[in-house]
């Protein structure tokens, strides 16, 4: 069954911004798994091509085991992702957690760029789950980068809308 979403226009006075980021080692460069460098980071850019020599060099790196998100974690990231918008000014449109990624849609200040926020999104999510989940020493939850894409198109919004809200693990609710 399809499920539609409302129409999501536009804000003239800011500009909305589709985030991703990874959990940490879950996505290592070179791996089989579809993953981005700043070589391979632009729209309907092909992804790192898979070489098992970089990817093993990225496991020998790592600082502790990969960081899977849990159902619960999911759960309250959602939750958390809502007020961290608030917080940070910005105003939220939807997001997502799967196991191995984030997704968020939110409105920002033309001023603001998309990456500040996603660092500031990281950082304030991270301790909020650090609050109820505490990491061991060294472990973090989050990979290194991620991914910030300035939304000027509404057919590319309703796309992205639609792909991150059938992804939520708590029903979206307008």
């Amino acid at each position: 069954m399809t499920r539609e979403f409302p129409h999501q226009c536009l804000d003239p006075t800011h500009t909305t911004w589709h985030i991703t980021f990874g959990t940490y080692g879950t996505r290592l460069h070179g791996g089989s798994r579809p993953s981005v460098d700043k070589q391979h980071n632009q729209l309907d850019q092909p992804f790192v091509p898979p070489k098992i020599e970089r990817e093993d060099s990225a496991h020998g790196r790592m600082k502790s085991p990969p960081r899977y998100l849990t159902e619960e974690q999911r759960q309250s990231a959602e939750t958390q992702l809502q007020d961290i918008c608030q917080r940070g000014g910005w105003n939220y449109r939807v997001c997502s957690a799967a196991p191995d990624h984030v997704h968020l849609l939110c409105d920002i200040v033309p001023e603001v760029h998309g990456e500040k926020v996603r660092r500031l999104v990281k950082r304030w999510l991270g301790q909020a789950l650090s609050d109820r989940w505490p990491l061991p020493e060294g472990a973090s939850w989050w990979a290194e980068e991620g991914s910030n894409i300035a939304i000027h198109d509404e057919a590319y919004l309703n796309n992205a809308f639609g792909y991150i809200a059938r992804q939520r693990t708590i029903l979206w609710v307008p």
